[in-house]
């Protein structure tokens, strides 16, 4: 295949690895773009003759097509960049990824990590995870070969098991297509070895790599070590291999039960405890230094502090926050009890607007309420190409319109757009900040205004609002 162009269009370059029954894998160069930027280019080549078994190794591949689609709306997720079929054979073109993979970054090529460096990466990874199990996705075969560090220092998910699937397809004695196990030994727990993943096993598989960066054992036999198991539960002991806080490991022995119930339900569930032990160190952290002032400089900052406390209050920083769900559009959120929601659900010209949460009034001469609104908006292009559009919008709407930022965001764990703009409603000056990603043929948008002089005040309390938003 090497100097070969698919599609008149990808210059195979190599072969990664010896490829195998079910296809191979190569890097290419995209001829049609300026620089001929590299890609990786997935072959599907079954190693079945069974001519049902080859219709449904097809019709696996394109729908791994489609749900590689649909997740490479993620920064950390590499995009789908073709699928086609060339002289009777199939192919998917996916965005390059430039970094290493974690087998770099744990034992024996690297030192043991920390507890704090290994919170860090197993964090790191839960949050990719958690955007792929909303979308209902297993990855199935978690490991460090799989999780790469890109140039830029953040963790990306690769290998979202096309040719696995394909590769897990048999034909038995009686000429039936059948299923068989697929993962890698070591993280793969028990029910997906029967053919049974669960949400849970690609989690087991994350606290596998976390107990692998503090101990330095590889879980799999084959390299020559393997983590120990209490024959009576099948639970993995690892505790005594290393000096770790019981926190961190009552998280990790939770992700890896040797029985799926026992464990997080989800990458969201174990992430959210893994928070609460960084929150815990944060704060325990901020209380030892705040002692360590002598009791005059104390004095002092704490005067400067109280100064402060009434605008830090009216921010609502420490207000419990309930959940707004609305079934029929699929979105969640979260906001302050003390604010107000407004359900609209007003549909013009494409758009819905759903909601409008506003905040309390401060005082008498509070002109302004800030508030969060909620709109969707039919939209069949891409996240580039709505960019324009809505500062287009923004200019012809608001005439005064200042836009102060544009940047990359996430939302709902997916891609997002992000605007900063300036404008008035009468003669108040009001700043706004508007997120928005895609999903389907729709655009789900958010935007925070608030009066230009108190939108830093309620810019923490907005953040946690969005960042709580949610599309099933």
């Amino acid at each position: 295949m090497s100097g070969h162009k698919l599609r008149g269009r990808y210059q195979i370059v190599q072969q990664l690895g010896l490829g195998g029954g079910f296809g191979a894998t190569y890097i290419a160069c995209d001829t049609d773009r300026p620089g001929n930027p590299k890609c990786l280019v997935k072959q599907l080549k079954p190693r079945i003759n069974d001519p049902n078994t080859l219709h449904i190794a097809q019709r696996l591949f394109k729908q791994e097509a489609e749900i590689q689609e649909e997740l490479g709306n993620h920064d950390q997720i590499p995009r789908l960049l073709a699928y086609f079929e060339e002289n009777q054979e199939f192919y998917l073109v996916q965005e390059y990824i430039e970094g290493h993979d974690l087998r770099q970054e744990l034992p024996p090529l690297a030192d043991r990590l920390s507890e704090a460096e290994t919170i860090k990466l197993v964090t790191e990874i839960l949050e990719v995870l958690a955007f792929v199990h909303r979308q209902k996705v297993i990855h199935r075969d978690i490991k460090p070969a799989n999780i790469m560090r890109r140039s830029d220092g953040k963790i990306v998910l690769i290998d979202f098991g096309a040719v696995k699937k394909v590769r897990g397809l048999e034909v038995n004695q009686q000429g039936q297509t059948v299923t068989v196990a697929i993962g890698t030994l070591g993280y793969m727990p028990s029910e997906q070895a029967a053919g049974e993943p669960q949400f849970s096993s690609d989690v087991y598989a994350v606290g596998v790599i976390g107990i692998q960066a503090l101990t330095g054992i590889y879980p799999d036999p084959s390299q020559g070590s393997k983590l120990p198991r209490d024959p009576q539960t099948g639970e993995i002991i690892w505790r005594d291999q290393v000096q770790v806080s019981p926190e961190l490991a009552d998280v990790l022995d939770r992700m890896v039960r040797y029985h799926f119930s026992g464990r997080y339900q989800s990458a969201e569930s174990a992430l959210e405890a893994l928070r609460q032990i960084s929150e815990t160190k944060t704060k325990t952290k901020h209380t030892q230094w705040k002692w360590l002032f002598p009791l005059g400089i104390v004095a002092v900052f704490a005067s400067v502090v109280v100064g402060f406390l009434p605008r830090i209050w009216s921010g609502n920083q420490q207000e419990k926050f309930i959940p707004y769900e609305n079934t029929q559009y699929q979105i969640k959120i979260k906001y302050p009890e003390s604010w107000q929601l407004q359900i609209k659900d007003i549909y013009v010209a494409g758009v819905t607007e759903l909601a409008t949460i506003i905040s309390p009034k401060q005082n008498d001469t509070d002109r302004f309420q800030e508030k969060i609104n909620i709109d969707i908006e039919e939209f069949s292009g891409t996240l580039a190409d709505s960019k324009q559009l809505l500062i287009d919008e923004i200019k012809n709407t608001l005439p005064d319109a200042q836009i102060i930022n544009t940047s990359s965001t996430t939302l709902a764990f997916k891609q997002a757009n992000q605007i900063i703009y300036t404008g008035k409603d009468g003669d108040i000056e009001l700043k706004n900040l508007q997120i928005w990603t895609l999903k389907g043929n729709k655009a789900y948008v958010i935007t925070y205004t608030a009066a230009i002089d108190d939108y830093d005040q309620f810019i923490n309390t907005a953040k946690e609002m969005i960042n709580s938003f949610e599309i099933d």
